[in-house]
């Protein structure tokens, strides 16, 4: 990564200065995948379509998180269908809900924790965004 005036970027959040050509190595390594799982797990939420709630899948995590692993190293991993529900509103009408899998749910927050870091820094004040440590009132995380 090259700054504007021509520098080499940082890695976000170390200082290191280095070039990143792949991040997927990152995103599947067993302790971003089990920091992703607790995530998940502090998050709670219902089971997807398959069924398998997230204590279920704790009961084997670490066989569960090596198979997953195999499956994003070899490129073979396939986000199930979402299961939808609905939830009613305040107004006696029905919202849509997507509940996506478990395993879906441990990817996507493994994405996460890799590439947040560096967009947010990448973020100007004056950019529309929620940053993480952000309450949603505040908007873009702008001082205003």
């Amino acid at each position: 990564m090259r700054n504007k005036d021509g520098t080499q970027g940082s890695r976000a959040g170390t200082g290191k200065k280095s070039r990143w050509y792949s991040l997927m190595d990152k995103v599947w390594s067993i302790d971003n995948l089990e920091a992703a799982f607790r995530l998940v797990k502090r998050n709670k939420g219902a089971a997807g379509v398959d069924r398998v709630s997230i204590q279920e899948y704790e009961v084997e995590l670490e066989r569960n998180l090596r198979t997953l692993q195999s499956l994003l190293r070899k490129k073979e991993f396939r986000a199930r269908p979402v299961r939808r529900v609905y939830i009613p509103k305040d107004d006696n009408q029905l919202r849509p809900l997507g509940i996506p899998t478990v395993e879906d749910r441990i990817v996507q927050a493994a994405l996460k924790l890799k590439l947040e870091p560096i967009f947010e820094e990448k973020f100007l004040p004056c950019s529309f965004w929620i940053p993480p440590w952000a309450e949603c009132t505040h908007g873009s995380g702008a001082d205003t």
